[in-house]
């Protein structure tokens, strides 16, 4: 549910939407709603003069049904594909899809708000977490950077490979006639997507233990920092052949990859539910990142605090419904690459002609 008292200003331009102090406002009458809630709160603010209701604080704005957000939340976290969703709820795919896309741009900006900004106090751990967009010639690596005590998931990127592995010569061939048709993935891209990655959550000061196994784009990616950075990075390697046990110095990123695996449908072996475009991915990253930092204890035999507890990053652990009570604006953050590129939805997947983004003007 939308807070009582508005905490600042909604409009990017009034001088109050970054900093609420000395912001004033008067209420301004209440329109009515077929679905709840019925009756709506509106505000004025008396610097912009800029009119507003409750509900341009809550998730759900310019949305009728505003009960459906913790349900889909919970289905996600569950290993559900998105039409199990709309059937379970009596609703179409579609409609799920928008929700899923307001849910992952939410999570997004809450996982940028809680990421620890100071000197790290423990090692974090790197790994690459393999599946696939649109169809197995399409496959991808989600860059996860985990924390190696509080199994904090501090951030992930995203990058496009080429299909590899033993092939048949109908499937090289189709390969070959789709990378002529949409051209061919960087070979960079995992280099890369693992620099931003460590450009977007290591900190500005202090020492860093990584650790990761022995690929060899990990390297390159620490060599292509910022020199006062990487001298601060201390590289350990695991072999990737080790066994992935709980006295693995990766397994904290490895069980992050489980969990992954465990509780999303589209990274399931063998599905129809497989995300057709990467932007997708993301996007249920986000939400799986929101999951497991704030709600998903440290360990499911113990059922002791979340990562974000254990990390004192939030003083308690929150239910679904205070994750998602209030709405966070894009426009009060200054989001670093490529959290602006995942949050405008501008993650291309190559095979498909037409690429939607997030573009409205007022829901920014």
């Amino acid at each position: 549910m939308p807070a009582t008292k508005p905490p600042f200003c909604p409009k990017p331009s009034c001088p109050h939407h970054r900093d609420p102090t000395g912001w004033r406002y008067v209420r301004n009458g209440t329109h009515s709603r077929k679905h709840p809630p019925f009756k709506v709160q509106r505000y004025k603010c008396l610097t912009c003069q800029r009119g507003f209701s409750a509900q341009t604080h809550a998730l759900g704005y310019w949305m009728r049904r505003q009960d459906l957000f913790i349900p889909v939340f919970q289905a996600l976290a569950s290993c559900s594909g998105l039409r199990q969703i709309a059937r379970q709820l009596f609703l179409t795919r579609v409609q799920v899809s928008y929700r899923v896309e307001r849910l992952a741009r939410h999570c997004l900006l809450l996982n940028e708000m809680l990421r620890p900004k100071g000197p790290l106090t423990e090692r974090v751990v790197l790994d690459g977490f393999e599946t696939f967009e649109h169809s197995q010639y399409a496959p991808m690596h989600l860059n996860l950077l985990v924390g190696g005590e509080s199994l904090l998931v501090y951030g992930f990127t995203e990058s496009e490979l080429r299909r590899k592995g033993r092939m048949t010569d109908a499937q090289r061939k189709r390969r070959e006639a789709l990378e002529a048709r949409h051209g061919r993935p960087d070979p960079h891209a995992i280099r890369k997507g693992v620099e931003l990655l460590l450009r977007l959550a290591l900190p500005k000061e202090g020492a860093v233990q990584l650790h990761s196994d022995d690929h060899r784009a990990y390297p390159r990616a620490i060599a292509a920092l910022p020199e006062d950075v990487r001298a601060r990075v201390s590289h350990h390697v695991t072999p990737s052949t080790a066994r992935r046990t709980t006295a693995n110095p990766l397994f904290p990123v490895n069980l992050t990859d489980l969990l992954l695996r465990h509780c999303g449908a589209n990274h399931k072996r063998e599905t129809i539910a497989f995300s057709k475009r990467r932007q997708c991915v993301v996007d249920r990253a986000s939400i799986f990142t929101t999951w497991r930092n704030l709600l998903k204890s440290r360990s499911e035999k113990a059922q002791d605090d979340p990562p974000a507890v254990w990390r004192r990053l939030v003083p308690f652990r929150p239910t679904v419904a205070q994750v998602l009570a209030r709405r966070h604006f894009a426009t009060r953050l200054d989001l670093p690459a490529p959290l602006e590129t995942y949050y405008q939805r501008r993650v291309v997947t190559r095979y498909l002609a037409r690429q939607k983004v997030h573009a409205l003007k007022y829901a920014y």
